[in-house]
């Protein structure tokens, strides 16, 4: 599938246009391992190495539609990205919220190393090599917080809560199901989406 036809797609599955430029502004081929390249706007998952993958573009605009960052994404907000692997959502990120400071956090090394590498000229994004399954405290709080990979129980998910600004939203696999989580004085708001797969989040 050539890069347009990802994008064309995107638009007919009513993603909205913020999202859609995003992903037609950042090359995927960057993030995926060289031998994979002519796979790189499959609407599908791909390994990038130490049994992790790069997520369904589908799935991360759905993910990313769920942070709700269109009426905040120009302001100079706090946004935490835990399991950030090849770097490519930080990346989506960025463009999606220029003025932003993200963080990302990945437990492995070579993932965190390569993706520091590919996101050099990305001034607003910093990578952190450590387990996320506490968050990043230091950093806290944030306005909103995406979890790549899935955590096997909502439980994981609530010791990261504390994390997050009032009226913030967390966004986060749990088993086979997406969560979203909104944050109103002190209170959380659940929403769930089943029917996804993704890799296990990393402890």
């Amino acid at each position: 599938m050539y890069k347009e036809q990802l994008i064309e797609n995107l638009r007919n599955q009513g993603f909205p246009l913020f999202i859609i430029e995003a992903f037609a502004s950042v090359p995927r081929e960057l993030f995926i391992p060289k031998n994979l390249e002519q796979y790189a706007y499959e609407d599908s998952p791909l390994p990038i190495g130490e049994k992790q993958t790069i997520s369904q573009p589908y799935t991360m605009a759905f993910m990313l539609s769920l942070l709700g960052v269109e009426k905040i994404r120009k302001n100079k907000i706090k946004i935490l990205e835990i399991g950030s692997g090849s770097g490519y959502v930080l990346a989506l990120l960025s463009k999606l919220c220029p003025q932003a400071k993200i963080f990302g956090v990945e437990i492995i090394r070579t993932l965190s190393e390569n993706s520091k590498q590919i996101l050099s000229n990305y001034k607003n994004i910093k990578i952190i090599n450590k387990s996320g399954i506490l968050g990043l405290p230091d950093s806290a709080p944030y306005d909103r917080i995406l979890v790549s990979a899935s955590a096997h129980n909502i439980s994981i998910i609530d010791k990261i809560t504390n994390q997050l600004k009032d009226k913030g939203i967390l966004v986060s696999p749990v088993g086979n199901s997406i969560i979203q989580l909104k944050k109103h004085n002190n209170k959380l708001e659940k929403k769930e989406f089943p029917g996804f797969a993704f890799v296990p989040l990393v402890e």
